[in-house]
């Protein structure tokens, strides 16, 4: 075939040429449309091509129906669940893969899982999937890919890498969940009365604790996109690393993080830690709301009045500070803590009084320091208002030494 011709060879250099020659015939030998190597041409996928097809699927969802028992309907149900599109009527999109796994549905089904538990059960695997893959995709990418090469030679270098460590990934994701399994299954309480009932109660009295890097907005534009990513991902490690039992991280969001615990002691600790290793990692300052009340866990996330009232606490703290409601001081009084006034917080009719936690101040140095100190004398906030005096608070600035753009 003429790929010139076709329009597949604009632009390259004669060795580019030739390299891509090879690729495509070799794709066009084991079966690919032409009309599919102009689209990945045309795409700039056409490296990834041949990945693209080790990964691909060869059954319907009537082929896996017949294969496995569960029905095609349910199993159409749970791939949009997962985030994935079902494909055209007929199109072979599932793989051996997924008709293992759709006997395991089945299996689950038949223990007593209901249709919507296992659809909830799959929404929330396909966002962890995506993120995972997107990670471990971007980590293939620059682990395997070297400069120089041709288009021929990367892309059965990927297609080979990728049929082996596929598999060897597997057992990775298996031990993880299982790890997972089993930390939840140590936090978790039945009660008597959940017990009489046979249902799990769907509030749970937790404090609950944002943090979030200040002025991150501001500082996108003044780093570059991976000078940013290092912010975010060593910000989440961080965040990871100080929530220890009985803390735990429920989720990062770029710039934020969500800690849950029912002990409120050992949630204000970590949040303190959290800014301390921030300062030490020489990022953006921190800083946190910690509150105490109902919540709903719900697909590993948390919402409710407690998680809504810690938003809103984060969102008047002042940077390097933890500030927590009234419940939280009274539940934690070892801590050294000072009044910060009382505030309107959106969707709350009466001002909220607020404390700032600090560590424990030393015997040498402490001097009697009243937690209840009159709302005329607030721990440098506004006490109707919420709006904080004079010029405190802007973003840390990067240190000398570290090199910013």
């Amino acid at each position: 075939m003429d790929f010139a011709a076709e329009g597949l060879m604009d632009g390259l250099e004669p060795e580019q040429r030739a390299a891509r020659g090879r690729l495509l015939q070799s794709l066009l030998d084991q079966g690919v449309a032409l009309e599919e190597l102009k689209a990945a041409v045309a795409e700039d996928r056409l490296v990834l091509l041949p990945v693209e097809r080790m990964l691909a699927g060869r059954y319907t969802a009537e082929d896996v129906e017949k294969l496995t028992g569960l029905p095609a309907a349910t199993l159409l149900r749970i791939r949009r669940s997962l985030g994935l599109p079902e494909g055209l009527p007929g199109e072979q999109v599932f793989c051996q893969a997924d008709v293992d796994a759709a006997r395991s549905i089945r299996t689950f089904i038949e223990a007593g899982f209901d249709e919507e538990a296992i659809a909830e059960i799959s929404r929330v695997l396909g966002d962890g999937m995506a993120r995972v893959s997107a990670t471990a995709g971007a980590a293939f990418g620059q682990t395997f890919l070297r400069p120089g090469d041709s288009e021929d030679e990367t892309a059965w270098r990927f297609a080979s890498m990728a049929e082996s460590l596929t598999d060897a990934f597997q057992p990775v994701l298996a031990a993880s969940f299982r790890a997972h399994v089993l930390d939840n299954v140590r936090r978790t309480m039945i009660s008597g009365t959940e017990l009489a009932t046979g249902q799990l109660a769907g509030e749970q009295e937790l404090a609950v604790c944002f943090a979030d890097l200040v002025g991150f907005t501001h500082l996108g534009s003044e780093l570059e996109t991976r000078e940013l990513g290092d912010v975010v991902r060593r910000f989440g490690e961080i965040a990871a690393s100080v929530a220890t039992p009985p803390v735990r991280l429920v989720k990062t969001i770029g710039d934020a993080a969500l800690l849950g615990s029912r002990e409120p002691r050992a949630l204000v600790a970590a949040a303190l830690r959290l800014l301390d290793e921030v300062e030490a990692a020489d990022l953006p300052t921190v800083r946190a709301g910690v509150a105490w009340g109902l919540a709903i866990p719900r697909s590993g996330d948390l919402y409710g009045h407690a998680v809504n009232l810690a938003s809103r606490v984060t969102g008047i703290a002042r940077p390097g500070s933890v500030l927590c409601t009234e419940e939280v001081r009274d539940a934690a009084p070892d801590f050294d803590w000072s009044y910060a006034g009382r505030h309107r917080l959106k969707g709350i009719s009466d001002g909220v009084p607020l404390f700032r936690a600090r560590q424990p101040k030393t015997p040498a140095s402490t001097g009697e320091q009243d937690a209840n100190r009159p709302a005329g004398s607030p721990d440098g906030h506004d006490s109707t208002d919420g709006r904080r005096p004079g010029p405190r608070g802007e973003p840390k600035k990067p240190k000398a030494g570290r090199r910013r753009r």
